[in-house]
C-alpha cells in the first residue's frame, strides 16, 4: 500500500475563465503536521495552456469528473509541461475512510 493517492488522465483546467481540456498526473498526501491534504503533478505539454499561462504563475480551476479544486499552475519544465499544486481536497477521489482504503486496496 503507497502512503500516496493519485489521479491519471483527462481534466479541464479554467485559466482567466478559458476552459482548456488537458492531460493530468497528480499525487497527493495527507500532511498531519499542517492538517492538509497537499496534492501536485504535471500537465502533459499542451500549446493553448502554454498561450494562457505564457510561463508564469496562475491561479487555475481543476475539474475531473464532478470534482472540483483550486490550484496554481507555476514552472514549465523544459518539456512544456507545467507544475499543478493544491492545498485541501483535490481535484480527485480520495479514501476518506477505513472501509474505503480497504476497498481500494483489494
Amino acid at each position: 500500500m503507497s502512503d500516496e493517492d493519485g489521479y491519471t488522465g483527462s481534466a479541464t483546467l479554467v485559466v482567466d475563465g478559458t476552459e482548456i481540456a488537458a492531460d493530468l498526473d497528480l499525487r497527493g498526501y495527507f500532511q498531519p503536521i499542517d492538517g492538509y491534504y497537499h496534492w501536485y503533478g504535471r500537465v502533459a505539454a499542451n500549446p493553448k495552456l502554454a498561450e494562457a499561462v505564457g510561463g508564469r504563475k496562475k491561479a487555475c480551476e481543476v475539474r475531473v469528473g464532478e470534482h472540483t479544486a483550486e490550484g496554481e499552475l507555476s514552472d514549465p519544465d523544459p518539456w512544456g509541461r507545467y507544475r499543478l499544486t493544491g492545498t485541501s481536497t483535490p481535484p480527485f477521489s480520495v479514501p476518506k475512510s477505513l472501509a474505503e482504503v480497504e476497498e481500494a486496496t483489494a
